[in-house]
């Protein structure tokens, strides 16, 4: 039987616990359904993780700016988190800013 790799470090080395799933790497304990469950996808359904690099897909208005964000910017290194707004992140020009994964792909 083979077990999944850590959703957190990609470590190969995981093992059970009765219900859970253990990295002894990086010490991250899941169960399968609640990490489906929390998953977060782009726009194409391809799931994101932190550290990603994604690209914009389209033309966003930015609040408090004259200037929008355009169709194609790349932005690397991304934090995902909770919420409407699931992904925090910085981008050149703008600075800070929290983006939604169905206006973005994944690089």
């Amino acid at each position: 039987m083979s077990l999944p790799n850590c959703p957190k470090c990609d470590s190969e080395y995981t093992y059970e616990d009765r219900e859970l799933y253990v990295c002894p790497e990086c010490a991250h304990e899941w169960n399968e359904l609640s990490e489906a469950a929390n998953q977060i996808k782009d726009a194409h359904g391809t799931v994101l993780a932190d550290g990603d690099d994604i690209i914009v897909i389209k033309d966003l208005k930015v609040k408090g700016s004259s200037n929008p964000l355009k169709q194609g910017t790349k932005v690397k290194n991304i934090k995902l988190v909770e919420g409407d707004h699931n992904i925090d992140c910085r981008i050149d020009g703008f600075g800070s800013m929290s983006l939604k994964s169905e206006f973005v792909k994944k690089a």
